[in-house]
């Protein structure tokens, strides 16, 4: 199931440093689309976040962080992004179900169908219309996000960050139809020429 009525459903994704919640931002502002974020797109999502995405170690171990995700993607869908869509209004999400396969599925380690059959079933299967997956090179990660990073996630260490490259360019690969592999290199100018070009072939908008 994908985004309804006359309102567009669109996922952004990527590696920490891609730029994907600059993008996301100014594609919302062009379209007068809800914007929105997971984890954190709702006052119990909030809670969620500060858990999952705490400064530092705080313990949570890999089957706890997949579930609370998947718990945080629940409450999002229900109560921001279905009723946005049914009201006929574009939905645009600074990440959806392909980080928790990433992250949780194949960066952790619990599998990635185990992850997606799990998000799918706390969200309804509601899928996007699209999902830009933004890359950049690591280098330029890097150099976006400071040397150690500022969370749980983004200091993780080189072992899970290249897992989740993997899994996307996988993910990227299986649904063409519905991802868009975008260059996240240059200036947020350039990179926004090429989300718009994107998403006015794929989607009219």
């Amino acid at each position: 199931m994908t985004g309804g009525a006359d309102g567009r459903f669109i996922a952004f994704e990527g590696g920490e440093g891609c730029g994907k919640s600059t993008q996301a931002r100014l594609l919302a502002e062009r379209l007068g689309a809800r914007l929105t974020r997971e984890p954190g797109g709702t006052a119990i999502g909030a809670e969620i976040r500060g858990i999952v995405l705490a400064a530092d170690d705080n313990g949570l171990v890999d089957r706890a962080e997949a579930l609370l995700m998947a718990a945080d993607r629940a409450q999002h869908v229900a109560t921001v992004v279905r009723p946005a869509l049914a009201d006929g209004r574009h939905v645009v999400t600074d990440r959806y179900i392909p980080s928790s396969v990433a992250y949780q599925g194949d960066g952790r380690g619990l599998g990635a169908d185990v992850v997606r059959r799990l998000s799918l079933w706390a969200t309804e299967d509601l899928q996007p219309d699209l999902v830009v997956l933004l890359t950049v090179t690591d280098a330029e990660a890097r150099a976006r996000i400071g040397g150690t990073g500022r969370d749980r996630l983004e200091k993780a260490g080189a072992a899970l960050h290249e897992a989740v490259a993997r899994s996307y360019a996988a993910q990227a690969a299986a649904d063409p139809e519905r991802w868009a592999v975008v260059d996240g290199g240059g200036t947020v100018a350039e990179v926004q020429a090429r989300v718009d070009a994107v998403v006015a072939t794929r989607l009219a908008l």
